[in-house]
């Protein structure tokens, strides 16, 4: 064995409270080096009497390490425990002091879980298990009020640029509240809704007023409401790293400089505030001069913010808030977010706009979820023809070992936003290959989330461009990918396994891009087939029993000697099904 592979730390995702009953512990050996890992746990003042040797199950693996993991569920909320690893006829022991051949002498030198606190226990959403998203840009989704449509309206359906505008609006969205109810999602996500210039809206100059374009307060609370009643959850987009240029405070600084009561609102780099060079003397997001960045340390922003914060969820019993970046605000101003917003709403769900690993805001003290990037851009390599099973199966054993398990129960997967070019453009207008990401989206652990219009097939190149309009002309939509995202999202609000089972590769073979992968709880087993070549394929997996039928039309599907034989076209899958229960 590779010593020096082994590794584990008390902490963080490779030990912590999944409940009140339950602690994860995870270890780490290099890849395909090590046959079997137990965790020898115990109490640490009772050890012979609650001594277990637990058989670790190998969760996953990247390119150089296995992971292992098991739940314990310790009888006093303490947990005193080691690692006992075997290949062939050697056997060596991690403990928390060092690596040894022999066996421990408990329960001295063992690492520690101290006690289970049901205060520190990190507790997400439950909804948010459960939830299907839909992210609507309110200037693009549907135009249901011209009476406050900008003056500079373009027709709908136009090409967007990063200035003009069509006219979208809350009572668009409220009108169209049956489509959303009828395709099957049960949250939304809007960006931002406040008053501000840009069409975006991520340069806000009041926090306390919905943008007069949009509606108004009363509307925004009316269109909660109104979701509410059939079952959909509704998270605003909270933009706290800047503001814009227009919002007062700002306003004041530029007029009265270093004499303004708001000049440590900002990062005043150098007075007076100016952009020379297209570098502005303040710390703006990006280089953006029209964005100023808040100083969130500072008490008086910092109440002023948590103040918006909490005065939404309250107002119109708000869901919960995606931060937009979210990766450059102070832990500290986090931390006292989510005191504020959990208060308020215990089950609000706070998504931080992180595109790395974001361990570091998903402890329990910050966020619940972050928008996850890596995922889709490995969903898209992948489907797309940019690596193979083996090199997949990796990347996403990867990602999943990134955050503890109940943070990969409600990580924000999406395959496009705002942010990205559509769906469809990206797999080169090939629906099949959209459909193959689809149905991994919808397979996969997480909540999923749909870009606005990706369900009738709308094109778009990287921002402005994948910020089209909405169609809503029956004609021009793709009815068929709408009613194959409608049944997709059907089939993931059906069955529990599909939410929260276990997720793992059965097959996933270098220098093929073919994958089968399974998900699973204690009633129900999924497999999932996947010909992503463009000839057609025949994949085969060993199956000891014969009760499997397919997810999509119900059709029994047995397997021949004991092994699973699949046919499909090129591009296409195969989900399949049995009841353990």
């Amino acid at each position: 064995m590779l010593l020096e592979a082994l590794y584990h730390v008390p902490r963080d995702k490779w030990a912590y409270a999944y409940d009140v009953k339950t602690i994860h512990l995870r270890f780490r050996t290099k890849r395909d080096d090590v046959a079997e890992v137990h965790a020898l746990t115990g109490d640490k003042y009772n050890w012979g009497g609650t001594f277990q040797e637990l058989p670790m199950e190998k969760a996953a693996h990247d390119g150089m390490f296995d992971y292992w993991e098991v739940d314990v569920r310790p009888r006093y909320k303490r947990l005193a425990y080691a690692f006992k690893l075997s290949s062939g006829n050697e056997t060596v022991y991690m403990l928390d002091t060092g690596i040894q051949h022999e066996p421990p002498a408990p329960p001295g030198e063992l690492f520690e879980f101290s006690y289970i606190h049901e205060i520190d226990v990190f507790k997400v959403p439950e909804w948010a298990k459960q939830a299907v998203f839909y992210q609507i840009m309110p200037e693009r989704f549907a135009n249901g009020d011209p009476s406050n449509d900008p003056d500079t309206v373009e027709p709908w359906g136009g090409k967007p640029t990063r200035l003009n505008f069509f006219g979208g609006d809350l009572k668009g969205v409220l009108d169209h509240l049956d489509y959303l109810s009828e395709l099957g999602i049960n949250a939304i996500y809007f960006t931002p809704l406040f008053v501000a210039p840009s069409n975006h809206k991520y340069d806000t100059v009041d926090y306390k007023l919905v943008d007069p374009h949009f509606g108004t307060n009363e509307t925004l609370r009316e269109l909660v409401e109104a979701c509410h009643k059939v079952g959909i959850r509704v998270v605003l987009d909270a933009v706290f790293n800047h503001s814009g240029e227009h919002f007062p405070p700002f306003q004041d600084v530029l007029k009265n400089g270093e004499k303004s009561k708001y000049r440590d609102w900002f990062h005043i780099n150098q007075f007076p505030p100016e952009v020379k060079d297209g570098i502005p003397s303040y710390d703006t997001f990006g280089f953006f001069g029209n964005m100023p960045k808040f100083n969130t340390a500072n008490p008086e922003v910092k109440q002023y913010l948590l103040g918006v914060a909490e005065y939404w969820i309250r107002e119109i019993k708000l869901d919960g808030w995606r931060l937009d970046v979210a990766n450059e605000v102070d832990h500290h101003f986090w931390r006292d977010f989510r005191q504020v917003v959990k208060q308020a709403n215990p089950e609000a769900y706070i998504i931080g706009e992180v595109w790395s690993d974001s361990l570091n805001w998903l402890l329990g003290d910050q966020f619940d979820s972050v928008m996850n990037y890596p995922f889709a851009d490995k969903v898209l390599e992948f489907f797309c023809g940019g690596m193979d099973g083996y090199n997949f199966s990796n990347e996403m054993g990867s990602l999943i070992m990134r955050y503890p398990q109940q943070t990969n129960e409600v990580v924000f997967n999406m395959l496009c936003s705002h942010d990205t070019p559509r769906l469809l453009t990206r797999v080169g207008n090939d629906k099949r290959k959209l459909k193959l990401c689809v149905v991994f989206l919808f397979t996969y652990i997480g909540t999923p989330c749909i870009f606005y219009g990706d369900e009738v097939g709308i094109l778009g190149d990287s921002d402005p461009d994948c910020r089209k309009c909405m169609e809503w002309d029956q004609a021009k939509q793709d009815r068929e990918l709408h009613d194959f995202y409608k049944l997709m999202i059907h089939l993931r609000k059906q069955h529990n396994a599909l939410r929260q089972g276990r997720f793992r590769f059965l097959q996933a073979t270098s220098n093929d891009p073919c994958i089968v992968y399974e998900r699973l709880d204690d009633k129900m087993h999924f497999t999932v087939w996947m010909n992503n070549t463009d000839k057609p394929r025949t994949l085969s997996h060993p199956m000891e029993t014969e009760d499997w039928r397919d997810a999509l039309s119900n059709e029994i599907v047995k397997p021949k000697n004991k092994m699973m034989n699949i046919s499909l076209d090129p591009f296409a899958f195969r989900i399949l099904y049995r009841h353990l229960t």
